[in-house]
């Protein structure tokens, strides 16, 4: 794994074609973002319904090959243990997608509770 020091507190770590962003918060190091090299930037997985992308900040979307998820679960794997972080459960059943949790802990029924 090649380690680059970014700006303060962070450090981009990278294998294989995967990368990820670290941050120091207090004691702790958090994966800040992780994903795919597309370019000089990192493509987040991102759910496109029926196929899988990786999205870049700048909006290069290109579609996930089942290889390449497989090196960024390996590579997180590795890099969660590296950092001391236990695997979460979700994890090791594959790739997880932040976007996609989020968006559906939003958009959980603003009617739910309410009774007429």
């Amino acid at each position: 794994m090649a380690v680059g020091k970014k700006s303060s507190g962070k450090a981009a770590v990278m294998r294989k074609g995967c990368a990820a962003v670290l941050i120091e918060k207090g004691s702790e190091i958090e994966i800040e973002r992780a994903g795919v090299v597309v370019g000089h930037e990192i493509g987040e997985l991102t759910h496109g319904g029926y196929q899988m992308f990786f999205f870049t900040p700048t909006g290069v979307k290109e579609p996930a090959l089942a290889e390449q998820l497989r090196e960024l679960h390996d590579f997180l794997e590795d890099l969660r243990e590296a950092l001391g972080h236990s695997s979460l459960y979700n994890t090791s059943l594959g790739t997880t997608n932040q976007r996609h949790m989020y968006d559906r802990v939003k958009g959980r029924d603003p009617q739910a509770g309410h009774h007429h």
